[in-house]
């Protein structure tokens, strides 16, 4: 490429045609603005812009015809007609010098007129010339000049101006984040203390670096790469705090874009007397184009900032052809009428918020707990690791259709768990539905034949039972369960005392035995597993097929369990938050749907609308209503878009993906036998983004008023902890994770949050619960002995 050339402009001609209600002819060329004639002549500039426009009209054989032209001017403008516009300040690098420069229309007319005498009837009449302003769309990456142009020719430029669009546009953000690397080497913290000259040099760290460093699968190998380039002496440690900077100066842009936008978006509904905006963004420019987190970020931003706007975000395609305004049309009436319901605010959130605390109070109550849907179960789990914990250990975790099996070593001096094997067993459907002994033995059958397999038949390990449905604890080993969830309905089981039933299952066979048995809930051993890891983790939360947390509670408030000193781990079984009716008021008719085609109708309220065993089957619900309006399809079904089940959750992560997302969708439509066109596409990633993000901000809700109990129980001013996570929706959704920590941050904003993905969680948690209980019980004999001393 030719180094002085430093930015191209388009040329287009498109057709759209009423009758097929599409875009059915759309040709182009690119021609480059040379960097002397960015600094020239305005009549310089307009004279290449009209030439090159006339070579464009004579390859389309238009030179005969006359036709209205649409004039994009990407720059700040005074409008005064539709036809007439006037600068108001220097951007992006463009400094035309000399000539009237007050009127670029009248510049582009002038010159255009000097080529009619050799392109023939070029122009005989300008019908109309349509100014596009960059203000309908939100222009991300400038368009004209290179940071180099920027820095080198700086006092030729008009300086206390743009300042905003300086913190937050491509043409700055390389030279920002330079500026800050040779900071940080200046200050010994990077490369040495060493700097180079490419790196001392402005504008030679490109803004595109950025978004090539901050690539999810290769960004780390991307720095290295560019560092080198660089001339810099580098370490792995260097590639990881460069990324962190690139990752914050982009976050700084994407959230005080949002906050810009959300200021406009507030202006439109206020100024229409609206209590609710439902609006689209067209957006376009290589920031929020190429930078893999940007968009994300900067949506997720605002619908924080302007909960009262529904706002869609439309991607520029070649400005408004090949079907924009459709997609626009289409997706502002299913908003309107169908999404909607799903969309809360902030304020709605904090009003969930203060329902779910009187509900673990109520939970908490010795005569209130009987009736309360949030059943706040005791665990018995009087403290988390202390690093201190060792020995071998078996696991055992039931939560779903499968199960695990797993023999752990936990070494003290590592601090760490040195060996975990492991073996998966299915359940069948039929044993799901069938005797609770047919369902223990298989468990005990398993388990054998997994301590065969690892040479331990002889022992007798101590067991962590990791038992993921609600139970009522009476002790750290004796667990009544309360009723089944997640498709089980096995007879003889509710009621009981799931680790008598496992003990038995397993004397029945008599060729092996089991220690003491620890009984853990899934959340609690999420919560142990990553307490291992971080002795200030204190809540444990589950965002898979199903949906629960537990946190540490001072005893003083457990009303049910005697004691006042220290903490016991509280299994909030969260999921039957609503069971009395408390979250009517948000429940959609899909909602009612699902709970009463629904195995166990009317519990675990909370749990349908968040979790991934459901999610899917909300957003079928939505589609076939909207194509039997006639908004989806074409109007028409399929036989598997009819069948519940089959519009599985994992193609809400699938479809909601960043680059594959729209891709994903045409597959699995098509998959589903639907009849489909771009527009549905778009519509049904729509539809998945609503569903998940209303799950999301829900789960965010209830973790929020957890963590705003314990810094309230401890009577801190701010509250500093850790919450291990674990579940296939938080762990597989590409934006979940984000949105949830985002408004967590809103609505506990005293509470300063780390989240903690759990690695085998439920199975290593179990051991851990086991270990912590065995150090505990140690102790105490200590201390008796001590006193009887």
């Amino acid at each position: 490429m030719n180094p002085s050339i430093v930015d191209s402009s388009p040329f287009l001609y498109v057709r759209v045609v009423e009758e097929q209600q599409k875009v059915v002819k759309m040709d182009s060329k690119i021609c480059s603005i040379p960097q002397e004639m960015m600094l020239g002549t305005g009549e310089q500039l307009f004279d290449h812009i009209a030439q090159c426009l006339g070579e464009f009209l004579e390859s389309q054989d238009l030179k005969g015809q006359t036709l209205p032209l649409g004039f994009t001017f990407s720059f700040p403008c005074e409008q005064k007609e539709i036809d007439k516009v006037s600068h108001r300040t220097i951007i992006g690098g463009l400094l035309i010098t000399k000539g009237n420069a007050s009127d670029y229309v009248g510049l582009l007319v002038s010159s255009l007129g000097k080529l009619v005498a050799s392109l023939g009837s070029l122009v005989d009449t300008l019908e109309m010339l349509l100014i596009s302003l960059w203000m309908p769309v939100i222009s991300l990456g400038m368009l004209v000049a290179s940071a180099e142009m920027l820095f080198t020719r700086l006092e030729m430029l008009v300086v206390n101006v743009r300042i905003f669009e300086k913190m937050i546009s491509g043409m700055y953000l390389g030279e920002i984040v330079r500026l800050l690397l040779v900071k940080m080497a200046e200050d010994k913290l990077l490369f040495k203390g060493e700097t180079s000259e490419a790196l001392l040099t402005p504008g030679q760290f490109e803004t595109k670096y950025i978004s090539e460093i901050e690539e999810p699968d290769s960004g780390l190998e991307n720095a290295q790469k560019i560092l080198t380039a660089l001339g810099l002496n580098w370490d792995p440690v260097d590639a990881c705090v460069v990324r962190l900077v690139c990752d914050t100066i982009s976050s700084r842009s994407a959230c005080l874009c949002a906050a810009a936008l959300a200021t406009i978006s507030n202006r439109i509904r206020v100024n229409r007397g609206l209590d609710h905006l439902k609006t689209t963004v067209g957006v376009d420019g290589t920031v929020y184009r190429k930078h893999p987190n940007f968009s994300e970020e900067l949506q997720a931003a605002v619908r924080l900032l302007a909960p009262e706007c529904d706002i869609t975000f439309l991607v520029s395609e070649d400005g408004s052809g090949k079907g924009a305004a459709m997609v626009t049309a289409v997706a502002q009436r299913i908003v309107e009428k169908y999404l909607e319901p799903f969309r809360l605010s902030l304020e709605k959130l904090k009003e969930v918020s203060v329902r779910l605390k009187k509900d673990l109070i109520r939970g908490l109550g010795k005569h209130s707990h009987h009736r309360a849907a949030v059943k706040m179960l005791p665990t018995f789990v009087r403290a988390t690791p202390d690093g201190t914990e060792k020995g071998d250990y078996l696991a055992l975790d039931l939560g779903g259709t499968n199960f695990r099996v797993l023999y752990v070593r936990v070494v003290e001096e590592q601090q760490k768990v040195v060996k975990m094997d492991s073996k998966i067993c299915s359940i069948p459907q039929e044993m799901m539905l069938g005797t609770g002994e047919q369902l223990f033995d298989h468990i005990a059958q398993c388990l054998g034949e997994f301590l065969e397999s690892q040479d331990l038949k002889g022992q007798t390990l101590p067991l962590g039972f990791t038992f993921s449905f609600p139970c009522e604890q009476k002790e750290i080993d004796k667990s009544i369960l309360i009723r089944w969830t997640k498709g089980f309905s096995c007879s003889g089981v509710e009621g009981q005392d799931v680790v008598k039933l496992l003990k038995e299952a397993i004397h029945r066979r008599g060729d092996y035995d089991i220690g003491s048995v620890a009984m853990v809930n899934d959340t609690v051993g999420t919560m142990m597993s990553c307490g291992y890891r971080d002795q200030s983790c204190e809540i444990g939360m589950i965002i898979g097929t199903g949906t629960n947390a537990c946190y540490m509670e001072e005893i003083k408030n457990v009303k049910r369990v005697e004691g006042e000193d220290g903490r016991m781990c509280i299994n909030t079984e969260w999921g039957g938050f609503g069971d009395d009716g408390s979250l009517k008021d948000i429940l959609t008719e899909f909602d009612e749907v699902v709970d009463q085609t629904s195995i166990n109708p009317g519990v675990h309220t909370f749990e349908k609308m968040i979790s991934g065993m459901y999610l899917g089957e909300i957003v079928r619900l939505l589609l076939v209503k909207m194509a039997e309006d006639k908004l989806l399809f074409k109007g028409e079904t399929s036989e598997a878009l009819l069948t519940p089940g089959q519009f599985e959750t994992k193609y809400i992560s699938e479809i909601e993906e960043p680059d594959s997302g729209l891709e994903n969708a045409q597959k699995i439509l098509t998959a589903l036998g639907l009849n489909w066109d771009p527009v549905d596409a778009c519509v049904v990633r729509l539809v998945c983004d609503t569903i998940s993000s209303r799950s999301a901000r829900l789960c965010a809700a209830a973790l929020a008023t957890i963590s705003n109990r314990i810094r309230v129980n401890r009577g801190l001013d701010h509250l500093k902890t850790t919450v291990g996570v674990d579940g296939t929706v938080y762990r597989k959704h590409p934006n979940f994770s984000e949105e949830l920590q985002a408004a967590v941050r809103l609505l506990a904003p005293k509470c300063d949050i780390t989240f903690l993905v759990s690695e085998d969680g439920s199975g290593k948690g179990a051991a851990m619960v086991t270990a912590v209980a065995q150090r505990i019980g140690g102790l105490m004999t200590c201390l008796e002995m001590l006193v009887a001393f």
